[in-house]
């Protein structure tokens, strides 16, 4: 027997459950199809992710109501700082300063951990009258037909709906089943992953040290601890992540620092490979694809998650406003309007970070002086600098009212 629903979604991860939140308030039934376990992700224990909240992002919370239970476990980065680093030498002068004082929207952004924010999208699904989480499954065939997708999981489920949304990682599968291709290339980086606690208290600033052979990423936690993200070689990263924890903390320290005074571990290490993968279309006749599905790009600006909401607040808006209009939500000409609105931003923004990453990761000094000097003018014009900072906040360019702080 085929169940029926207005909205599936495939991928239980942060985007599916934010995208069926934002879209059952306003009416429509959802069924959120997540291949892992209701709370394998809501342990109390840090797993190492946590996400640089653009101010963007944290107004989509606040609009679908997770921020007022979020906010005490969030910390507000108030500065962000960047500058060229080598082991043993500790970070130079910085090159790129962003100051929450400079902007009218209080902080820069928010830090996160992964369990904080998933335990909340867990629970506001759980008790949304319209919202159906089928947990262990998976979405392993899709068929468009008139009106419909026909959608079969993994444990031999058949559902129905007007819209099948990928929101299922990199390798989608629906991207993959509705014929999408996609491009990208292999960074022969891979991201070290860990929480560290420090003797001296962060202030809620976040640094970037641009090392010759990746970027490392101090991102402050409540408390005296911060999560970093240190890209590397491959070769590098799996030799470092082989250490233990005393050899792991040897390597870092020369990296790191002592701005923070003496640093210590503060949970387990993680390691992550990087590479780049852009889908070709965001929109096939009843799929639309949100997030790393659409796009996984690096972490050298933490933004993916970000990227991911701006594509949540584009779909929803977009698919709200056609229910609302009596269209039907899954026509091609309908989500072409979401791919319109999302897909030349997103693959911009993607390769200019792909542009920093490969323009930072070297030691060539022809390259450094001229980064250095192109940075340096930004920081020296307050009126590029603030652009440069409310890209970064998610607050330039055309919003969807989600990323107003409005509800649909």
């Amino acid at each position: 027997m085929t169940q029926e629903t207005d909205v599936i979604i495939a991928g239980g991860g942060l985007n599916g459950p934010a995208l069926a939140l934002a879209l059952a308030q306003a009416g429509l039934s959802v069924t959120v199809v997540d291949a892992a376990p209701p709370r394998a992700r809501a342990a109390e224990d840090f797993d190492g992710r946590a996400y640089a909240l653009a101010s963007a992002s944290q107004k989509l919370l606040a609009a679908i109501g997770l921020w007022p239970g979020l906010a005490g476990q969030a910390q507000p980065l108030n500065d962000v700082k960047a500058a060229d680093g080598h082991a043993g030498e500790g970070p130079a002068p910085f090159f790129l300063h962003f100051d929450s004082g400079e902007m009218d929207h209080g902080p820069v952004g928010y830090m996160l951990e992964d369990r904080f924010l998933y335990r909340a999208f867990l629970e506001a699904m759980q008790d949304h009258p319209r919202i159906r989480l089928v947990s262990d499954n998976a979405v392993t065939a899709q068929e468009p037909g008139p009106g419909r997708i026909r959608v079969t999981l993994s444990d031999g489920q058949s559902l129905s709906a007007k819209l099948l949304v990928g929101a299922d990682g990199r390798r989608s599968g629906v991207a993959a089943r509705a014929g999408i291709t996609r491009s990208g290339w292999d960074y022969g980086q891979v991201a070290l992953v860990a929480a560290i606690a420090h003797e001296k208290p962060h202030h809620g600033i976040a640094h970037q040290f641009f090392m010759p052979t990746g970027p490392l990423a101090i991102l402050p936690l409540p408390g005296n601890r911060s999560s970093i993200v240190w890209s590397e070689t491959a070769a590098n990263a799996a030799a470092i992540a082989a250490l233990d924890d005393a050899d792991f903390l040897a390597v870092l320290r020369p990296r790191f620092g002592d701005f923070l005074g003496a640093i210590s571990l503060a949970g387990p290490r993680f390691s992550y490979p990087l590479n780049l993968t852009l889908a070709n279309a965001y929109a096939a006749p009843r799929v639309a694809l949100v997030g790393d599905a659409a796009h996984g790009v690096h972490p050298i600006a933490g933004q993916g998650l970000n990227l991911g909401l701006r594509d949540v607040a584009a779909l929803a808006e977009t698919v709200v406003e056609a229910m609302r209009r009596g269209e039907d939500i899954g026509a091609l000409d309908v989500l072409e309007r979401y791919q319109g609105w999302r897909r030349f931003d997103s693959t911009a923004l993607a390769l200019g970070m792909d542009s920093v990453n490969r323009l930072f990761s070297n030691d060539n000094p022809l390259l450094r002086l001229g980064r250095d000097l192109g940075m340096g003018l930004v920081q020296a014009v307050p009126g590029l600098r603030r652009g440069f900072a409310r890209q970064a906040a998610g607050l330039a360019g055309p919003l969807p009212r989600l990323l107003q702080g409005r509800a649909l």
